[in-house]
């Protein structure tokens, strides 16, 4: 027995074409009707104004879906977007038998978006001793009245026990956060406020 399909379609939309975004989505829903299998189709948005779309169709089985997604028509009709600047981010198929939200029977995720590339060693570097550095300090200096006449070596595991947990799951995930721009190239968010306001 074969179960229907249903794919899920992320797809961002720059800014200034809702009204063409939803004439392309009906059009793609016209063509895909004419199709053997075709189920339905829907479109929603987290929220007025937001550039992310999430759409769904839904065919009877893999065989029809495949028929859709390989034919002509459906090339055509995303060509036509180019000048829309739709970009697909996240592809997901999930194959059940009831609902369009039951529990999959398969379920095939595939994400689109790039990844971004890793910051240069050196900026990565830079907030790691931006974190700790002063985070040695604070440590040592707190721990010298208790630790300070302790075995060196001791005293070096006692602070390091220590400081490990804070730095990876408090300060560190804290000053990436904070520094993410640098990390990244992009400019400081005070400039794009500035930028925004001005």
């Amino acid at each position: 027995m074969t179960a229907p399909v249903t794919v899920s379609i992320t797809r961002t939309l720059d800014p200034g074409h809702d009204a063409e975004m939803l004439s392309w989505l009906q059009a793609g829903t016209a063509l895909a009707q004419q199709f053997p299998g075709f189920l339905g189709a829907g479109w929603v948005r987290p929220e007025t104004g937001s550039s992310t779309w999430h759409m769904l169709y839904r065919f009877a089985d893999g065989a029809a879906l495949q028929a859709w997604e390989h034919s002509p028509q459906r090339q055509w009709w995303r060509s036509s977007a180019a000048g829309l600047g739709v970009v697909d981010s996240r592809v997901e198929r999930r194959t059940g038998i009831e609902g369009w939200f039951d529990d999959p029977t398969t379920r095939d995720v595939e994400d689109l978006r790039a990844v971004p590339a890793a910051p240069p060693r050196w900026k990565q570097a830079s907030v790691i001793f931006l974190v700790f550095y002063p985070l040695s300090v604070l440590v040592n200096w707190l721990a010298a009245p208790v630790l300070g006449g302790v075995w060196l070596p001791l005293r070096v595991l006692a602070v390091v026990l220590v400081m490990t947990p804070v730095m990876t799951y408090v300060a560190l995930p804290w000053m990436t956060r904070r520094m993410e721009w640098w990390l990244h190239g992009r400019p400081a968010p005070w400039r794009r406020t500035a930028r925004a306001t001005g």
